[in-house]
């Protein structure tokens, strides 16, 4: 039976991919790289180190992953001030599953760093949540199952009696090995794409009755 809610932040409360692929393609640009918008999308969901490191390498570009993964999030913080909003749904689907009881994760890949200018863009407490994990608290990221066996056990479930919400093939991955039920939200990636989820919607505005009653 269903007792907690493990969130995905980019793509299911914001959607901040656009902004963070800007600053990485304008950081990669100071280094006299011209990255493109494609060559991030291999690497959605998958924590920056990843995101940044696998276009670096594409581009035979040896960097100091956390110098240039430091200036990518101070561009980032500079160009989505005023910028962000909530997705559709996103404030009422957590209202939702709090009003059900569920215990909330936010289990996330990026860096906290990311994460709070995120939650602070949107409106959102880090205090709507009962536990936090970013991906600077796992070893394995997505597509791995690690971030959401550690945030089931933060919020003292498992698994098994959780449900992830995600916008990401890496993600949904992640949360099917994991154990977890998954919901899929089509932000980022088109249905098909994303067929191992258990439920796949358009917006948190169109969560199927079953999603949160099992």
């Amino acid at each position: 039976m269903i007792k907690g809610v493990l969130f995905d932040m980019d793509g299911v409360l914001v959607d901040s991919e656009p902004f963070i692929c800007q600053a990485a393609t304008m950081m990669f640009s100071e280094l006299g790289v011209t990255a493109l918008p494609e060559d991030f999308l291999p690497f959605v969901g998958m924590g920056e180190n990843k995101y940044i490191g696998g276009v670096a390498e594409k581009y035979k570009l040896h960097v100091d992953i956390e110098q240039v993964k430091a200036r990518t999030y101070e561009i980032f913080g500079n160009i989505v001030k005023n910028k962000l909003s909530p997705l559709p749904g996103a404030n009422e689907f957590i209202a939702q599953c709090r009003k059900k009881g569920f215990k909330l994760a936010l289990a996330t890949s990026a860096d906290r760093v990311k994460m709070e200018v995120n939650l602070k863009e949107i409106g959102l407490s880090p205090e709507t949540f009962d536990s936090i994990i970013t991906g600077l608290e796992v070893e394995n990221k997505k597509p791995f199952p690690d971030i959401y066996v550690k945030a089931a056990e933060s919020i003292g479930l498992k698994p098994q009696e959780c449900l992830v919400v995600e916008d990401a093939v890496s993600g949904i991955k992640a949360g099917k090995s994991a154990g977890c039920k998954c919901l899929a939200v089509t932000t980022s990636f088109d249905s098909a794409a994303l067929h191992e989820a258990d439920w796949i919607c358009n917006s948190l505005l169109e969560v199927p009755f079953e999603v949160l009653n099992w």
